[in-house]
Order: C-alpha cells, then sequence, then structure tokens
C-alpha cells in the first residue's frame, strides 16, 4: 500500500538535488524502522533516485536536554533507538546519531542529501525544530505525518470543544488512513556511505552512563523500550486481555490496559498498526474494538488538536477555558481541609491511602491506570493552595514521573482536570462548576485487589 497523499507536505519545493549523495530522513517523532511512512517516503525517493538512505538522531544532553526529561525517559528512548538502529541497519539503511538537537544534525547531514525527509510532531519544541531546520536546509524538504491516524489538519483546522465534536470528523475520514505498510526493499545500501556516528548505540546502557541529566527519577524495569517490544506486548494484549477491555477497561485490577502509551509517545509503534492488529485480534468484541479505537484515535488525536492549535498548551491561563478559571477564581477563598507541599504529593505522604498507592505505582513503575489518573489529579487541584499551583503541580508531576509524560495527551489531560474538553458542572467548594471527582469513584474498583497488584509491581522494581 502507497503512503496516503494526506500524510505527505511540501515544506520546501524543490527539485532534489542532482549531486546528492543519499536521502536523508530525521527521525524525531517516529523511532522505528518499520510501519513508519515518512522512513517509507525516503525508502521510496532514494530507490527512485537510485541513491541510499541515511537516518539520523540527534541526542539532546546536559543544558541543552529536552526539557523535564530524566534518566527514566532517556533510558526508555535509547533502547528503542537501539533497537530501531539494528532494524534499519539489517534493511540496508545508514544511520548516524550525535550529541546534537534534531535541528542541527538534519541541516549538518543536508548538506550532502538529495533531499530531507521529516516526520510529524505536534509540541512547541519540534515546531521549532522545522522551522529551524526550514530556515537551514536548501533543498527538497518533505513532512510525513505518521503517528497519528487521521492526519491533524485534515482532521480540524481549528481547536475543537471536545470529543464530540472531533469524533465525527475523525470518523469520517478513518478508513482513508488505516491500511497496512509494509517495509519496502531498500534497493541502495548505505553500507559503503563513510559517515560518522558519535555515538555507539548498540549499548544503551553506556550511553545513558556517559550523558549530563536528571538521575533523581530512575529507569524501570517494569517497561523496556524498542519497537520489538512494543509489537510483543501487543500480541500478548490481543490474545487475552484485549477480550475483556470493553467491560473492564475501568478497572485498574483487572488488567484491561494494554500499556501502549509509552511506545506511542516515544514513536515506536504506529497507531495505525495497533488499529488493524485490534481489527484482526479472535476472542474480541465490537464493544471492545470500539471502545479501545474512541481512546486511541479519538482521545488520543483530540489531544493532538488541543496542542497544536494552542500556543502555551502547558500554560494555566492558555490551557485552560476563560469559564473554567472563572469558576475556580470565585471559589480560590474557599476552606481546603488538606493541603500538601508538592513533596508531599511526589511521597504520597496524604491522609488518602489508594491516592498514595496510585502514587507509588507511578513514582516507582512510570505508569498509572487512566482512571486512576483522573483522580489522582483531581485531588492534588483540591489540595493545592490554589487552582494554578495545582495545574502546574500535576503537569510537573506527571511529566516527571510518567514514562509516557511530556506528551500531547499529558498537557491536555491535565487540562481536562481544570474544564478544558468538558463542560460546567454542579457548583461545588474548590471547584466552582468544574467537574469534581469525590473518593466515591474508588467503589467502582477493588482497591484492595489493585494494591496488591501495585505492592507486586514495586517488588519487582526493587530485586
Amino acid at each position: 500500500m502507497t503512503i496516503e497523499d494526506g500524510r505527505i507536505r511540501i515544506l520546501a519545493d524543490a527539485e532534489p538535488r542532482a549531486d546528492g549523495a543519499y536521502v536523508l530522513y530525521l527521525l524525531q517523532q517516529a523511532n522505528r524502522a518499520h510501519f513508519n511512512p515518512a522512513l517509507e517516503h525516503a525508502v521510496a525517493q532514494a530507490n527512485r533516485l537510485k541513491l541510499p538512505v541515511v537516518a539520523c538522531f540527534g541526542l539532546l544532553d546536559g543544558s541543552n536536554g529536552f526539557p523535564e526529561a530524566n534518566a527514566r525517559h532517556y533510558a526508555f528512548l535509547l533502547q528503542g533507538l537501539a533497537d530501531a538502529a539494528a532494524g534499519l541497519e539489517k534493511r540496508g539503511i545508514g544511520f548516524v546519531m550525535r550529541k546534537a538537537s534534531p535541528a542541527e544534525i538534519a541541516i549538518d547531514l543536508a548538506e550532502d542529501a538529495a533531499m530531507l525527509v521529516l516526520d510529524r510532531g505536534y509540541l512547541a519544541i519540534q515546531k521549532r525544530w522545522y522551522g529551524q531546520i526550514l530556515e537551514g536546509v536548501k533543498g527538497r524538504i518533505v513532512q510525513v505525518e505518521g503517528d497519528v491516524v487521521v492526519p491533524v489538519d485534515i482532521a480540524s483546522d481549528k481547536h475543537e470543544y471536545g470529543a464530540r465534536t472531533i469524533r465525527p470528523k475523525i470518523k469520517r475520514h478513518l478508513e482513508e488512513f488505516l491500511h497496512p505498510l509494509r517495509s519496502a526493499p531498500v534497493k541502495h545500501r548505505a553500507d559503503d556511505l563513510k559517515l560518522k556516528s558519535e555515538i555507539d548505540i548498540s549499548d544503551p546502557d553506556k550511553v545513558l552512563e556517559g550523558m549530563t541529566l536528571d538521575r533523581s527519577v530512575g529507569p524501570v524495569k517494569r517497561f523496556t523500550g524498542g519497537e520489538s517490544e512494543a509489537r510483543r506486548r501487543l500480541k500478548a494484549y490481543l490474545a487475552g486481555p484485549f477480550g475483556h477491555y470493553g467491560a473492564e477497561r475501568g478497572k485498574p485490577e483487572a488488567g484491561a490496559a494494554s500499556h501502549m502509551s509509552p511506545y506511542l509517545h516515544f514513536g515506536q509503534i504506529s497507531p495505525v498498526e495497533i488499529v488493524l492488529a485490534l481489527r484482526e485480534a479472535k476472542g474480541a468484541t465490537d464493544e471492545d474494538r470500539d471502545a479501545y479505537t474512541e481512546e486511541l484515535v479519538v482521545r488520543r488525536e483530540l489531544s493532538m488538536n488541543h496542542v497544536n492549535t494552542t500556543e502555551r498548551y502547558d500554560s494555566y491561563d492558555h490551557a485552560v477555558p476563560d469559564w473554567a478559571r472563572k469558576t475556580l477564581h470565585e471559589q480560590a477563598g474557599d476552606h481546603r481541609e488538606h493541603r500538601y507541599t508538592e513533596e508531599q504529593l511526589a511521597e504520597g505522604e496524604t491522609h488518602d491511602h489508594y491516592w498514595n498507592v496510585a502514587q507509588r505505582e507511578m513514582r516507582v513503575t512510570g505508569y498509572m491506570h487512566n482512571h486512576l489518573r483522573m483522580y489522582w489529579a483531581k485531588k492534588i487541584l483540591e489540595w493545592s493552595p490554589s487552582a494554578k499551583a495545582g495545574f502546574e503541580r500535576t503537569l510537573r508531576l506527571n511529566n516527571r514521573y510518567f514514562l509516557d509524560g511530556r506528551d500531547a495527551n499529558s498537557f491536555t489531560n491535565v487540562a481536562w482536570t481544570y474544564g478544558l474538553h468538558d463542560r460546567p458542572w454542579a457548583r461545588r467548594p474548590i471547584f466552582g462548576t468544574v467537574r469534581y471527582q469525590s473518593e466515591n469513584s474508588l467503589r467502582k474498583i477493588d482497591a484492595k485487589a489493585y494494591e496488591r497488584s501495585v505492592d507486586e509491581l514495586c517488588r519487582a522494581e526493587e530485586d
């Protein structure tokens, strides 16, 4: 299947350079060697031009590191890059990795390239890199969008009010962009190119040791990065737990979650690949498929719409809608029975036992079930000195400990806690008309069974 035209954007419309030595692909959002539309476009163009393909990755380090990333995030990223590099080499695609920003390595290597291919992300820092590349590269630049099902600009050209407004727009185009993508043969291998890679990614642990970064939050054993591991997990999930996703997705103790979010965040698996696989899964119902597709496509791509159309999506004053900020401000003087410092929250030292359990899962293993994430965030709002302080604390804790933090979903879901993509509800102290979530919501789950599972997961991290 060829890549859908709607995924392709020509950023710089020029003929490929006749003296180019290769077609260059910048891995940034999509860090995988297969089911990667941007990479497959690069391969197709290189085959047409009778050239090899070179993929590159710029590793940010030290004071120039990716904002809020720590050893936990980098360990997972590097494991994934090691897997991708092995897959690229097997296909005959060159791979160059240097300590540089994505823009710097792309601009440097593009000097000898016939053309440059980019994938696409939606965060402000990614957009800044793309702008620098457009200024610094002379020649043809093509961007191929492969980490959503429906390209964001096709789904909507404005900031959507909520899932109910974007859902019909996405569903209108869904089948246009749900096609398998096979890895095309590379006709001209890159083996003879003399390109220097400063980093030997075959040993990701050694690379991590040599980096200057925040090590206060360490790697986890619960998740191993890489597209091979993502596919292994997906296969096991679809063969078992997926069969009760529709009925039990809201119960963290039921084991119905797929745990694909870290792999999606780091671009180690395609959402299209997941949707196609779940459609073929045996033992699942239409309810299971529809519920999972709603989360993976509609809800996730609503988040992409939000960060893509909101300039300061990480700011309380810009990300939270006016009505919600107004009602929260009106309740700012309300008595708060419990107040905690950010350090107490991070350590799970509150009066709420099961909130502390959820925080422990997050802090120790890098993950928390979605149902509990909502409760977790609403309580931080309630226990903080102000709504704005709560927003900022929630985002910092989210981005610090979650493997899938610092993602469009992260920024959007934190803002949802404060009213984004929601409507006014009955007025309450502290919350005003922003949706409230009480301790009674925990009655819907087997909290003791959940605690036992967290104890087991944390013991595994400590072994």
